[in-house]
């Protein structure tokens, strides 16, 4: 009976651990606001890179992509926002936009196959939007994935994985 105690403590101390982690997390996305408001629903998935991309899959196939908050800050002020064309066909791996800030620039990869639905026209006037919400007014583009089992990789990671990533990857 203890253990079975135990073990039940345990289930729901990692629960709770990763329901605080995603409370905490400022690499979580915004749920006031697009793209996780795009359905009642939100997001099917969220997945993250190791390139500091992230991507909110809808049930219908359609995916946000940005960067994520520590990307944003690693980068600095952004400055300009290359924007992909619409019904452009994306592999795997293709850089698909890129962020100039007054640090650097950076190529902004989308890690699976899609077509470019849609564009944050947004970031044209303000870049710095990027940087300010990078988890939600922030995201690139919508894209409309080829296959749901693409989400299923080891280069795609959950929020609690993405943020073990940085925290032995990172310099303190």
């Amino acid at each position: 009976m203890f253990s079975s105690i135990a073990k039940s403590s345990t289930i729901l101390s990692r629960s709770s651990f990763r329901l605080f982690l995603r409370a905490q997390s400022t690499n979580a996305l915004t749920k006031t606001q697009l793209p996780f408001a795009y359905s009642p629903t939100g997001p099917a998935s969220i997945k993250y890179t190791t390139q500091h991309e992230w991507l909110a899959t809808h049930s219908d196939k359609t995916t946000f992509l940005g960067i994520t908050k520590y990307a944003a800050d690693a980068l600095g002020d952004a400055t300009y926002i290359e924007l992909p064309e619409i019904d452009t066909e994306v592999e795997a791996g293709d850089s698909i936009s890129s962020v100039e800030s007054v640090k650097s620039a950076s190529e902004i990869y989308f890690p699976i196959k899609g077509t470019v639905v849609e564009v944050n026209e947004n970031l044209i006037e303000n870049p710095q939007l990027i940087n300010i919400d990078p988890m939600g007014s922030g995201w690139i583009a919508k894209i409309k994935i080829d296959d749901e089992k693409d989400l299923v990789s080891k280069d795609l990671l959950e929020l609690e994985q993405y943020e073990n990533y940085l925290k032995n990857h990172t310099e303190e």
